[in-house]
């Protein structure tokens, strides 16, 4: 049985920035997925027309895995108690609700989340527990 794998956006930045993770994302295995939030962040920030062409593509050959009600309710909560521990502003809370709702749509499909940005998501882990690999 192949296990579900799941890129995070900042794995994705590295990519298209340096080629940097173009050999692990080759190698990995599994069956990829992509996250609707993922790509909705690339695109958020796609200029040029490579970067525009490879989020087609990405979209066109991975299956694409939306967050469910149940992981935008639970992000909220989620979010609502890092503020009380942690005192973030709203600002911040901001910048990790999309990470919020990646990591809780990797949990919800069972699905080894990779990333970059190991500061976020070990916070949420913490409040949340989901598969993750650190590059």
């Amino acid at each position: 049985m192949n296990s579900i794998v799941l890129f995070d956006t900042s794995v994705f930045v590295d990519h298209l920035r340096t080629g940097c993770h173009q050999e692990r994302i080759a190698s990995v295995t599994g069956l990829i997925r992509t996250s609707a939030v993922v790509l909705a962040e690339l695109w958020r920030g796609a200029t040029k027309p490579a970067e525009k062409a490879f989020l087609k593509e990405l979209a066109k050959n991975h299956p694409v895995l939306t967050p469910t009600e149940k992981n935008w309710m639970e992000s909220g909560e989620i979010l609502g108690r890092i503020r009380h521990d942690k005192g973030f502003s709203p600002d911040k809370l901001r910048d990790l609700h999309f990470d919020v709702l990646i990591a809780l749509t990797a949990r919800s499909y069972g699905a080894r989340l990779i990333t970059s940005n190991p500061a976020d998501f070990e916070l949420i882990r913490g409040y949340r527990g989901f598969q993750h690999e650190i590059w």
